[in-house]
């Protein structure tokens, strides 16, 4: 999978190359972390890089020269509106922090809805 999103108001784009992925890595440290902190199960995390629309930002603030970071905007199957914050790490996409999406991700994410079904 290959994802290249415009995050137009800012007129940023963001090259996130996901062809290389083979999944997910949820081990025992953050597989209930997001279910018991903000009651967002781990499949509402996959399910978001599957529906559209999604929005991948550079996360820079979080960031390291040893792991890059990102923030991803979405929505479940069930249409609950998440947000996240993921690292690849050893081919797998790695979910640090998962919850339901602030005022401004709500309205940046029903913007690009909008967008798209232009």
């Amino acid at each position: 999978m290959y994802c290249t999103i415009t995050y137009r108001c800012m007129n940023l784009t963001i090259d996130l190359d996901l062809s290389k992925v083979e999944g997910f890595d949820w081990d025992k440290g953050n597989l209930n972390k997001n279910r018991l902190k903000h009651n967002v199960e781990s499949t509402e995390c996959e399910e978001a890089f599957f529906n559209k629309p999604i929005i991948i930002l550079d996360d820079t603030r979080h960031s390291t020269t040893e792991e890059k970071r990102y923030r991803i905007i979405g929505i479940s199957t069930n249409g609950r509106k998440i947000a996240l914050a993921i690292t690849i790490r050893n081919n797998k996409i790695r979910v640090i922090m998962a919850r339901d999406q602030s005022r401004k991700e709500r309205e940046l994410f029903e913007a690009e809805k909008l967008n798209k079904g232009k």
